[in-house]
């Protein structure tokens, strides 16, 4: 069976898997454009942006540079396709990668070198994510290659590799187009494999290629075929069998969905186990959003010492967990201080099963292998009732007394009132990690962070980027101060794009997920005003609205305008907030990991 590539259709999510294109009978359908186009119309240019449209991008994020300016001509030139002018590389990257989780697929366009080592950081992210994006780069004339010049924009030597062996470390496939005679194979491929493998890729255009006409792209291109990965049948049979006695046998076994969901198009899959098994059902913290939180036995996040309340005891007094698609990791795992024990677990990613710490099983796809297994499976609800039965709901913060200065903890009661199926969140990395994570996501609401690359001011660009792709939802962007500073410019981009974010701006004065980890001067940042640049980035253009927020009154007072006099613009809430006030989960989490990092070295 192969899966055919082309059509805006293959971003759509009807299932409710954010980020997973929609399935008929098992394939990715992506169907074939009608555009209709005349000759001068068959250009590298013109098939690169046709092909971006089939498969579902309508927006490209850039950056223009010499290099690229005549292939951006002909991207504007595409009637499906909006380019989006960021402010920097890196943003636009971020942008590509926010984009991608609404959407499932992003691109970005940048220069040679000087833009595409600038947007290389966000690539990584996207790579460590699993985030199928197309990265684009303006590359040198054709006629450059192999003459020993030294080009600008470049470190200064006739080599014009740099760039290319740099994205080779974060990119599943590179495509350097130099020629004209094999541009659409190299493209074609290259776009192919970003959809198989849900990693970037990179493509380099040479600068004088995109307005040549060529007989390749003479007529509308035949949809591409993507051969859909399949289970072992005999394997995917014996992981059922061992995995259901294995789970049969358990008194309170318990289910945790991770981030790998979203990468194996499994997410439905794992709820509909859930619904079979009758399994206490839990997400590590980076599979938060992937999981529907109004599933009836739904029981928070599972982090560690750091988890929702009575989680963590529900799931580390199982014996037998179900752990789909996770990642390990020294921050997902407290500082590897899991109580977890790996001959309990049976652990599911994309393509293996490992059934309590023995027997493997390789080439098994977790869609097909939960959607087995759900057939297999006893009813068992006893994990459930466990938590039901110790479960005390949550507190309240203490009642703030008239103008006293805000507490984080009433800032984040507030966010949650504010949450419906017709908002999304965004948490960047910090402590907003810790405050979001404990967020009730209500049908529909959707929730993006990224947790394994964790790189500060990701969230600026990802809330632009997710932002042009849902349109269907107002984004709620919860940003500390330090990671503002990084990347703080495309707010104005937000601005010329006509969105109406909401961005809560946390203002305590530094890096507070640093200081938890580790103290020192460093931590401390220079104050902005910040409501004052966003007025500066306004400078009257678009429609923006700013305040600042100094106790739960003012608070009040800004919520019920963003969402009511000012819901047609851009809303910048600056919270002043005590430098030393954050999350508890954050202060346990910060001193479990500092103690990971700070380990000596072992002994020689």
């Amino acid at each position: 069976m192969d899966t055919k590539v082309g059509s805006l259709e293959a971003a759509a999510a009807p299932n409710g898997n954010i980020g997973c294109p929609s399935q008929i009978n098992g394939a990715t359908c992506i169907q074939s454009s009608a555009v209709s186009f005349n000759s001068a119309e068959a250009t590298l240019g013109r098939h690169l942006a046709r092909r971006l449209v089939q498969i579902g991008v309508s927006d490209v994020f850039s950056v223009p540079g010499d290099f690229n300016l005549t292939l951006l001509d002909h991207l504007i030139a595409e009637p499906g396709l909006n380019l989006v002018g960021c402010c920097n590389e890196l943003n636009a990257g971020y942008a590509a990668d926010g984009y991608a989780r609404s959407r499932g697929v992003g691109a970005c366009v940048v220069t040679f070198t000087v833009g595409g080592l600038s947007v290389l950081n966000a690539i990584a992210g996207a790579y460590s994510e699993n985030l199928p994006l197309i990265c684009i780069v303006g590359g040198p004339n054709s006629n450059d290659y192999g003459t020993n010049r030294i080009l600008h924009h470049t470190i200064g030597l006739p080599d014009f590799s740099q760039e290319l062996r740099c994205f080779q470390t974060v990119t599943c496939y590179q495509a350097v187009v130099n020629n004209l005679e094999d541009a659409h194979e190299l493209i074609d491929t290259a776009i192919s494999t970003a959809l198989k493998e849900s990693k970037p890729v990179y493509i380099s255009i040479g600068c004088n290629l995109p307005a040549i006409p060529h007989p390749t792209f003479a007529r509308e291109p035949v949809p591409f075929s993507l051969a859909p990965k399949m289970s072992n049948k005999m394997g995917l049979e014996a992981a059922v069998e061992a995995a259901a006695e294995f789970l049969n046998k358990a008194v309170k076994p318990v289910m945790v969905g991770g981030p790998k969901l979203r990468v194996a198009q499994a997410c439905q899959a794992f709820v509909e186990l859930a619904d079979t098994s009758g399994y206490a059902l839990a997400v590590t913290p980076a599979g938060k959003g992937l999981v529907p939180e109004h599933h009836p036995h739904f029981i928070g996040t599972y982090w560690g010492a750091v988890s929702t309340s009575f989680c963590a005891e529900i799931v580390e007094s199982a014996d037998a967990y179900i752990f789909a698609g996770p990642i390990f990791n020294d921050y997902s795992s407290v500082g590897y201080s899991l109580l977890l024990k790996k001959e309990k677990a049976l652990i599911v990613q994309p393509d293996r099963v490992v059934v309590g710490n023995g027997p493997t099983f390789g080439c098994v796809l977790m869609k097909d292998f939960l959607e087995a297994l759900g057939k297999r499976l006893k009813k068992n609800t006893t994990a459930y009732e466990n938590y039901y039965r110790i479960y005390v709901p949550e507190g309240h913060p203490l009642k703030c007394a008239p103008r006293e200065p805000l507490r984080v903890n009433v800032l984040f009661e507030h966010i949650q009132k504010m949450l419906s199926g017709d908002t999304a969140v965004i948490a960047e990395t910090g402590d907003s990690w810790f405050n979001c994570q404990k967020l009730k996501l209500p049908k529909g609401c959707g929730y993006e962070f990224q947790m394994q690359y964790g790189s500060i001011g990701w969230s600026v660009g990802a809330t632009l980027g997710y932002a042009q792709a849902a349109t269907d939802k107002r984004v709620i962007a919860c940003i500390g101060d330090g990671s503002f500073q990084v990347t703080a410019q495309d707010v104005s981009t937000m601005l010329r794009c006509g969105q109406k974010n909401i961005i809560f701006l946390i203002n305590n004065g530094g890096y507070t997920i640093e200081v938890e980890i580790h103290d020192g001067p460093y931590n401390v940042i220079k104050n902005w005003n910040y409501t004052a640049f966003i007025d500066a980035i306004h400078n009257g253009e678009g429609k923006c609205w700013t305040t600042k927020v100094f106790c739960e009154e003012d608070l009040i007072e800004a919520i019920e305008t963003a969402s009511g006099a000012k819901k047609d613009c851009l809303c910048f809430i600056e919270v002043m907030a005590h430098k030393d006030d954050t999350s508890k989960e954050l202060l346990e989490w910060g001193s479990r990991v500092s103690a990971a990092n700070s380990r000596p070295p072992n002994p020689q």
